[in-house]
């Protein structure tokens, strides 16, 4: 039987220590983070973090003077692509905290808290290599993709096609920040449509992204 390592230090401690929102418990009594990251790639085994932008939510409701966002320090250029999308360079993170020092801001932030990502499989694959260094897990998230597959499924009598967007956003887009806050706006609107037709649970707002699990991480996830 292998026994897991004890969690590596004081943040990864108090993210043990805070657990996480039971699953039978109502979604607005649930406390959620929603997170975005903006990475040098695509493939969690090569590509780094160089932003993490976290926006918690609280009774329903998007608390915005607790938010997080912070530039990551990098080793590697960003690839092509992922600077036309982001704008970020080497140069623009040289300066910034750690990756290490980082980790333990997101930890803090979802100590007790159910994280949120719209297209889970990209952001968690770079998270959970992270926490698993730290001997923690990451725990399982909300997909506002899903989420919003699942509401147009019950409205329109029938799955939308895969790649859910969320439109366009008011948001700075591609900004971790930004996006992490439009990620919010739609967890806290979908949840609350859903809320309106059956009452949800912090499970039931899991459960809709499992049966999409394995192919967003087919579509995602390294080749």
């Amino acid at each position: 039987m292998r026994l897991r390592r004890a969690p590596d230090g004081p943040a990864a401690e108090a993210f043990v220590a805070g657990g996480r929102p039971g699953d039978a418990l109502a979604w607005r009594d649930a406390s959620w983070c929603a997170l975005d990251l903006e990475m040098t790639g695509l493939d969690p085994r090569t590509d780094e973090i160089i932003a993490i932008g976290a926006v918690p939510i609280e009774q329903g409701r998007i608390v915005l003077g607790g938010s997080l966002y912070t530039l990551v320090r990098a080793s590697k250029r960003s690839k092509h692509g992922a600077v036309l999308v982001h704008k970020l360079r080497l140069a623009d993170v040289a300066d910034a905290p750690s990756l290490d020092e980082t980790i333990d801001r997101v930890l803090e932030m979802l100590a007790g808290r159910v994280p949120v990502f719209h297209t889970a499989a990209i952001e968690a694959g770079f998270l959970a290599r992270q926490f698993d260094r730290r001997h923690v897990r990451l725990p399982a998230a909300a997909d506002t993709e899903a989420l919003g597959r699942r509401w147009l499924a019950a409205r329109d009598g029938s799955p939308p096609p895969s790649g859910l967007s969320l439109g366009r956003p008011a948001e700075t887009p591609h900004h971790a920040l930004g996006d992490a806050l439009t990620t919010a706006k739609a967890f806290v609107a979908l949840a609350s449509l859903l809320d309106n037709a059956q009452p949800q649970t912090v499970g039931s707002l899991l459960a809709a992204g499992a049966a999409e699990r394995t192919v967003s991480a087919r579509r995602f996830g390294p080749g």
